[in-house]
């Protein structure tokens, strides 16, 4: 069986696609099991830094709700910085399931500015940091701390290749609000308008 990814990939016929050819494809996939996701791609036991992840992820205030109002299950990261010294804690990166599909896209964008080639391929990575991007309105409402051993299963690498249909993909897991809530927070927290 095709990856889930990389059927719609493959649909693309190596010509540039619009964003909206994307989430029509997207949609035509209907409901995506995430743990589906991690078994199809290549996995890793710690979190690539320079590519996004997925994973299953229970975090360690789960049960406080004045700590953490709300979380995602299943968060679609991109490290920014290793946690306790050489990535042996956790890392902080940005979830970019905390974002409406438009913002998500207005990231990626300008995430995209910081890869390391202009291929984006399997071999691409986006060189950031936390220092470099931690004045974007954009990222304040995405920045998450992950610990390793909160982790529930292996680290499913996204290339570069593969991001654009991964944001796109619907398969947040928000716990104790809607999508909804969650994207008008950020809003509020970006400054950003509606959309």
């Amino acid at each position: 069986m095709a990856e889930i990814i990389e059927s719609v990939l493959e649909k693309t016929g190596g010509k540039d696609r619009s964003i909206k050819w994307f989430r029509q494809k997207v949609r035509e996939l209907g409901e995506v099991p995430p743990r589906q996701l991690i078994r199809e791609g290549r996995i890793t036991t710690r979190a690539s830094m320079g590519q996004m992840n997925f994973f299953m992820y229970s975090p360690k205030y789960k049960d406080n709700k004045s700590v953490l109002p709300y979380y995602d299950r299943f968060p679609l990261i991109l490290p920014v910085q290793p946690l306790g010294g050489v990535n042996t804690e956790g890392f902080m990166g940005l979830n970019f399931h905390y974002l409406s599909i438009p913002m998500r896209m207005r990231l990626l964008n300008i995430m995209s500015e910081y890869a390391s080639d202009d291929k984006f391929d399997e071999g691409t990575r986006l060189r950031l940091t936390w220092n470099r991007i931690k004045r974007n309105q954009l990222v304040k409402p995405t920045i998450k701390r992950y610990l390793y051993d909160h982790v529930k299963t292996p680290f499913r690498v996204i290339t570069a290749d593969e991001m654009m249909v991964a944001v796109l993909l619907p398969v947040q897991r928000f716990v104790r609000a809607t999508e909804q809530k969650v994207y008008a927070d950020s809003r509020r927290i970006s400054n950003q308008p509606r959309g």
